[in-house]
């Protein structure tokens, strides 16, 4: 197994950097209706629309919406009927992922045990539901990705569907994304009888909705949960179900995963095996793998010895609770990996949101950390191997919103799906007296860009001179020139000296069976030379570089040219200053970090197009006592054009009253725009804005605006966003 961290000091100082899409099948739609707006203006810049305010109420469709906020929600299916009767069309367009399963090594096809997570918190959907997030205080967050291969999302709910937010994180992390096919009790007995104990066209039905949905909503198959009893013909049609299911997904969804939970056996009955033997091997050989139950012995383990050939699709399950007769929950579940691995098996943990759920709020990231620690000796991590990469450590959340380096809100916020690429984590120390080390933490107190960033505290030993650590585990080509920035700030007192470093190995050396033989400390490292004068078509990506920047940040930015060479290791290095002999303390905050391919900063970013506005809203609300914010709410949906696979996603703003000025059209002094939200497909919900009211034959004025975020992580100038103007006046008596 691959160690999850390196932490290296050098006798000879190594070679340092010194201080100083895809367009998804959602977006391929047919043109919105608006019919209660007159547009008004239509060119590349601009797109204006005029709307007579009416409270005529206008439902929107209480699956997708929130019944309370109208705010874009993740769905889920409770019966048969409504499977069989859903069709992808427009209001889908919310819970499509954006972001497509990362390039990874190893692949997921290969032979290595793997790690499952499975996300069962209080019944699902909580404030994860809210595809454009929430404010939602002290929410859990899961970010020890580089540690897990598949995620899936859990709830009693018969389909349940992962919120799009997961999916997308877990995605841009390389990580495969399952839903729940769930029946239990008498309900899911009968439910079963209706698709499976009549011919193939009822349960081919089924499986080919369950396909759709995958293949539309962009995540990556089922894991499948019969937990009630069978009827003969049920059960004899289920293994052609799977197998059905199986075949249909791998053709539609490449890479896609069917997983059969250890429930049912052969006979029909409701009988937990605790392992994979001749009562259900029959599911097994159907699909791609078996969760087994969580009651097992080391016995059970010896006993599956015998599937060989198929080890690593055997993920025996442990309940992080500890409920029953567990070898290991809590935080002794490292007890049952150890057994697992022992026996060359993949793992499935559930729930492991104990940490969250029964421990204090207030430590949950404390307890956290130090459960995955606990397990991290037996979770193999995987490499991320695609450029542009692009990470601000984000968590997804924070107490205030921050933009490269600008405080632009704050309040508390959660956004799953905003969380960007995290490292791997943990706590090293030096070999020896033990007098060296280093620790890494995410922390909300700062951010250079979203809610949080990584925190690097540790000690250099007066007998060393340089420590690093490693962040990431890359298998990425070195295109002909690279371009690498840090963003970071010393906290407190310290001279220590802060550099990337980089390992690098043949091409050759790019298979799944050398990644954990190569030696991180005995690989070349590389120092690249700064980029001192960047040129034209680069001056957006570098205007920071070497700048101190707003709250003591620092950009360093750097100029890589290599070939036939594999980017291996991400590292921080820290070092002393020259003849110094006294213990080096330091705590390294770190904004951001860019590995981005030259080339790609050469073509023209293309721009926000066609921006229009449909399923207009209009409440009126009424002060009441001192509460001065009486007026008119606006709430309407956003639409634009624009190529996905050039973006991380979109920053949506508005101006209100004056408008924003960039296009020619407003006022010398400009109305500075006011961030809302960050959408993930070319769609946005905007909710319950708060606007001038106007006086009769007065035309109120409010003006959209959509930022497109490049993937190479640069500003786009704000004349070059998408915008569009609402002229808006009330009804004439």
């Amino acid at each position: 197994m691959e160690a999850p961290g390196v932490l290296s000091e050098s006798k000879l100082r190594a070679p340092t950097i010194p201080e100083e899409q895809r367009e998804p099948r959602a977006q391929r739609r047919k043109k919105f209706k608006t019919p209660s707006l007159l547009r008004i203006e239509d060119d590349q810049e601009e797109a204006g629309f005029r709307e007579v305010v009416s409270f005529t109420p206008d439902p929107l469709p209480v699956r997708y919406y929130d019944k309370d906020t109208t705010n874009p929600i993740s769905f889920y299916l409770s019966s048969l009927e409504e499977l069989l009767a859903w069709t992808p069309d427009e209001e889908d367009g919310f819970n499509v992922a954006l972001v497509p399963f990362q390039c990874r090594q190893p692949p997921l096809s290969g032979q290595r045990p793997r790690t499952l997570l499975c996300h069962d918190m209080m019944g699902g959907y909580l404030d994860d539901k809210f595809i454009q997030g929430s404010a939602a205080q002290n929410p859990y967050t899961f970010y020890h990705w580089q540690y897990i291969d598949i995620f899936v999302y859990f709830s009693h709910h018969m389909v349940t569907i992962p919120p799009v937010g997961w999916t997308n994180t877990a995605h841009r992390h390389g990580v495969c994304v399952l839903g729940t096919f769930i029946t239990e009790w008498k309900e899911g007995g009968q439910l079963c009888e209706a698709f499976l104990a009549g011919d193939a066209h009822s349960y081919r039905a089924v499986a080919d909705q369950l396909v759709l949905m995958t293949q539309f909503l962009h995540f990556d198959g089922w894991l499948v949960n019969i937990e009630n009893s069978l009827s003969p013909a049920a059960v004899g049609n289920t293994p052609h179900f799977l197998q059905y299911l199986t075949t249909q997904l791998h053709q539609q969804v490449p890479g896609g995963l069917v997983l059969w939970y250890d429930s049912v056996v052969s006979s029909g009955q409701l009988r937990w095996q605790d392992e994979l033997n001749e009562h259900n091997r029959v599911f097994f050989d159907s699909c791609d793998g078996i969760f087994t139950n969580y009651n097992w012995g080391e016995e059970h383990l010896e006993r599956m010895q015998g599937h060989r050939e198929r080890l690593a699709d055997i993920y025996v399950g442990v309940d992080v609770f500890a409920r029953g007769h567990v070898v290991g929950g809590r935080f002794d579940t490292n007890k049952s990996l150890e057994l697992i691995r022992k026996h060359g098996f993949s793992v499935a943990l559930f729930a492991p949101g104990w940490v969250y759920e029964c421990l204090e709020k207030t430590d949950f990231f404390q307890n956290q950390d130090r459960f995955w620690s606990l397990l991290m000796r037996y979770l193999p991590t995987h490499s991320i191997c695609s450029l542009p990469f692009v990470t601000s450590f984000c968590l997804g959340m924070g107490t205030r919103r921050v933009c490269y380096g600008q405080e632009e809100a704050v309040g508390p916020w959660y956004h799953p799906g905003a969380q960007e690429i995290q490292p791997l984590f943990g706590e090293h120390r030096l070999e020896g007296d033990g007098r060296g080390w280093v620790k890494m933490y995410s922390c909300l107190v700062d951010a250079w860009n979203g809610g949080s960033s990584l925190v690097i505290q540790g000690v250099i030993p007066p007998e060393v001179q340089h420590m690093a650590v490693r962040l990431f585990s890359l298998q990425v080509p070195v295109p002909p020139k690279t371009f690498l920035s840090l963003v970071y700030k010393l906290e407190g007192p310290s001279n220590v000296t802060v550099a990337l470093e980089l390992t690098t190995g043949d091409a050759d050396s790019c298979h799944v069976g050398g990644i954990s033989a190569l030696n991180a400390e005995t690989r070349p490292r590389h120092s690249p030379r700064p980029l001192r004068v960047p040129p034209t078509k680069l001056a957006r990506w570098a205007a920071r570089c070497g700048q101190q920047l707003s709250g003591g940040w620092v950009q360093r930015c750097y100029e890589l040219s290599l070939r036939g060479c594999l980017l291996q290791d991400l590292f921080v290095s820290f070092s002393r200053p020259p003849g110094s002999q006294d213990e080096q303390s330091f705590v390294c905050r770190l904004g951001e970090i860019q590995v981005v391919d030259a080339s790609s900063l050469l073509s023209p970013l293309p721009q926000v197009q066609a921006v229009c506005v449909s399923r207009v809203h209009w409440q009126q609300v009424a002060s009441e006592g001192a509460d001065t914010s009486a007026g008119l709410r606006l709430s309407c949906t956003l639409h634009w054009s624009y190529l996905l696979p050039h973006v991380r996603c979109f920053r949506i703003h508005c101006c209100r009253e004056t408008g924003c000025g960039p296009s020619g059209r407003g006022p010398l002094e400009p109305e500075k725009p006011m961030f809302l939200g960050l959408a993930f497909v070319n769609q946005y919900r905007i909710v319950d804005l708060a606007v001038a009211e106007v006086g009769p034959g007065q035309d109120g004025r409010v003006e959209f605006l959509v930022e497109p975020v490049p993937r190479e992580g640069f500003l786009v100038p704000q004349a070059e966003w998408g915008r569009a103007t609402v002229l808006y006046s009330m009804p004439s008596t």
